[in-house]
């Protein structure tokens, strides 16, 4: 274990590591204070594969997330970390999705389980799901499940739990709910609270006074200004992020929305094309970029000023990540000034005000996404892999491994981020090619 992790780029703890870690690794049930971003995912991984029974083929840790995209991250990162054991299986359950398919692969077994409240309640109540070998339940960001309405489905859940467990809760924020939820389902838990985390000092966070009227034109203003290659603008609402939207299209931007009201398929779509720069700019609400670890996010505008300090804070902590700078952007009109004093308060540090006259376009030509998204129709069921892809652009096609971003395999498709100069040509040799002796449809995303 200690290898595979040197070999993961673990070198030290973070401090959520250093300080949960060791209670959770003693048998203690938790309640932890950790942002996104901060290795919380390690934490509470290592714990529960230190407790698993290879010879045991059930079920013996859970872990609940608010959300899909979350969910898999997790999933994705206990494989990493379970490498230096053989045949452990991890199998995400996430609404928005066929629940036939999950029913077939948990007939096969798994030894932990990632999924979201809603789901993994549908399964238990199916019977199609059984949790008596569970010996570590996790609740990651559990202050957005409560926002998000699982409470209930967070207690269903819990019957079906064995007592005699341990339970490991983590947690952005501590409000009331936290408290009685961690009341009902911990037992005499441990608390780590870390000091607040404030803006890093790799975040230059600038205020901007602005008419309400001229807040979305003000938002490609400072895309020109700035010209970061990738940005989130985060609106306090889903109508916001709309007319959002539609400004930086007319304006020539590259943007996507994310919020409640996409289909599951859109969502998954706009996420891979914003993390692997194919989209310069996310228009995002909260909840909908809650879990979201996007890597080299130069930017994070606040196109509204929330009403909560905490949520600013998660908001910029997503820029400025791994010792980077980041821009930390905020419009605030006249009668939002109030919530600065509280962003203040909660920073301890006075914000800094710039005028929006000194906003001048400093590139020539329109922000353009640095790379393109092709779609192969054929995923992990065609037993396509990330390698597979890389080697048909780099053999036949004649592309460089430098021009080839991102390869992200899914069930049913593979998305491959290439050069935008090289995109058509890529999109063609990959239609005419062949994948692992087949020839397969490509489009553009």
């Amino acid at each position: 274990m200690l290898a595979n992790l040197g070999q993961l780029g673990y070198s030290a703890m973070t401090p959520i590591q250093a300080a949960s870690l060791p209670l959770a690794l003693a048998g203690h049930d938790l309640i932890a204070q950790a942002m996104t971003g901060s290795g919380k995912t390690a934490a509470f991984g290592l714990a529960l594969l230190a407790r698993l029974d290879m010879s045991r083929y059930a079920v013996q840790s859970l872990v609940l997330c608010p959300t899909r995209e979350l969910a898999e991250q997790v999933a994705v990162e206990i494989r990493r970390l379970a490498r230096a054991e053989d045949n452990i299986k991890v199998l995400t359950l996430c609404g928005g999705t066929p629940i036939r398919g999950q029913v077939a692969s948990l007939e096969h077994g798994a030894h932990i389980i990632v999924g979201t409240p809603g789901r993994i309640s549908d399964h238990l109540q199916r019977e199609t799901l059984t949790l008596e070998a569970l010996n570590t339940l996790v609740l990651d960001e559990a202050d957005r499940m409560l926002d998000m309405g699982f409470y209930d489905d967070i207690a269903a859940i819990a019957k079906y739990c064995p007592r005699e467990r341990q339970t490991l809760l983590f947690s952005a924020t501590f409000p009331e709910g936290i408290i009685g939820l961690s009341k009902r389902f911990l037992r005499t838990p441990k608390e780590v609270k870390l000091p607040e985390q404030r803006a890093p000092t790799s975040i230059r966070q600038r205020f901007y006074e602005i008419p309400d009227s001229e807040r979305l034109a003000t938002v490609g203003k400072l895309l020109n200004h700035f010209r970061p290659v990738s940005t989130i603008a985060f609106c306090n609402t889903k109508q916001q992020c709309h007319a959002l939207a539609e400004v930086l299209h007319e304006q020539g931007f590259q943007a996507l929305e994310l919020h409640g009201d996409l289909e599951q398929r859109d969502r998954d779509q706009v996420l891979v094309q914003f993390a692997n720069r194919s989209c310069s700019v996310l228009v995002a609400t909260d909840v909908a970029a809650r879990g979201l670890d996007i890597a080299q996010l130069e930017a994070v505008i606040n196109v509204d000023v929330t009403p909560d300090p905490e949520v600013h804070i998660h908001r910029i902590g997503r820029t400025g990540r791994m010792d980077e700078a980041g821009w930390a952007l905020n419009l605030v009109s006249g009668n939002e000034m109030g919530r600065v004093a509280g962003l203040e308060k909660a920073q301890g540090a006075p914000a800094k005000w710039h005028p929006v006259s000194e906003l001048q376009p400093t590139g020539s030509g329109p922000l353009l996404a640095p790379m393109v998204t092709l779609q192969i129709l054929g995923g992990r069921k065609d037993k396509i892999r990330p390698g597979d892809v890389l080697g048909a652009l780099t053999g036949e096609a004649g592309f460089t491994a430098a021009q080839i971003g991102k390869i992200q395999v899914t069930d049913q498709s593979t998305y491959v981020a290439v050069e935008r100069a090289i995109g058509r040509d890529a999109l063609r040799k990959l239609n005419a090619g062949k994948l692992k002796g087949k020839t397969v449809k490509a489009r553009f995303v």
